[in-house]
């Protein structure tokens, strides 16, 4: 009968996992990435999978490649507006899917290995932070090009609305929390580079009016 005792080992590492399984309510709701306390925020219905950071994170069997794969289709939309024909702005529309898709994954080697250094300093602290508070970026989400303005160097500014920011899951309330529910004013600097106009660095905040604009997501 000594084969169904179980060790002492066993039963301590048992008690460990349960001790802890559970989460501990600090109290309070996580700011947001780029988000605002004073801000309103909206609820969408739905609830999450078993792990609500269903992007992968993790390295594949694959072999290594700096090239990112492509964004599943519809994660954000980026509307040119009255400034498709500006080479800036065509190459926003085709590099901020790869941004968003980082911002989904949580994942900053993205940035790392398709963006300027400067962009990649800019945003891969935002990433992990979001990464290590369990907040979520959920497709889909629009970004509408507002205006550009000439910068110093050959940097084309873009000012921007985005409809969302990044979201949490909220467990009292079963739901996702967004904190910019009527969309934010961004701007991101763009530079000519090798392969064409890329992200060089986040411009100020706040250049825009996005109290007005209806977003396509």
């Amino acid at each position: 009968m000594r084969r169904f005792r179980a060790p002492a080992a066993v039963l301590a590492a048992a008690l460990l996992l349960s001790a802890c399984g559970g989460s501990k309510d600090d109290g309070g709701m996580p700011v947001p990435v780029g988000g605002d306390e004073t801000r309103p925020t909206v609820t969408l219905s739905g609830t999450p999978s078993a792990d609500p950071t269903s992007a992968p994170t993790g390295k594949t069997s694959a072999p290594a490649t700096t090239t990112a794969p492509p964004p599943a289709a519809n994660q954000v939309t980026v509307v040119p507006g009255n400034f498709a024909t500006q080479e800036a702005v065509q190459g926003l529309v085709k590099s901020y899917p790869l941004y968003f898709s980082a911002l989904v994954a949580r994942d900053v080697e993205i940035v790392k290995d398709n963006f300027p250094a400067y962009f990649y300093a800019d945003t891969s602290q935002d990433i992990s932070e979001a990464k290590r508070n369990g907040w979520v970026m959920k497709p889909p989400a629009s970004v509408v090009v507002m205006g550009t303005a000439p910068q110093p160097l050959g940097v084309v500014r873009l000012k921007l609305c985005l409809s969302q920011t990044t979201q949490f899951w909220n467990p009292k309330a079963k739901s996702w929390v967004v904190p910019a529910p009527k969309g934010v004013a961004r701007s991101i600097d763009m530079i000519r580079t090798g392969l064409g106009w890329l992200p060089y660095q986040m411009g100020p905040a706040n250049l825009s009016n996005c109290s007005t604009v209806r977003f396509p997501a």
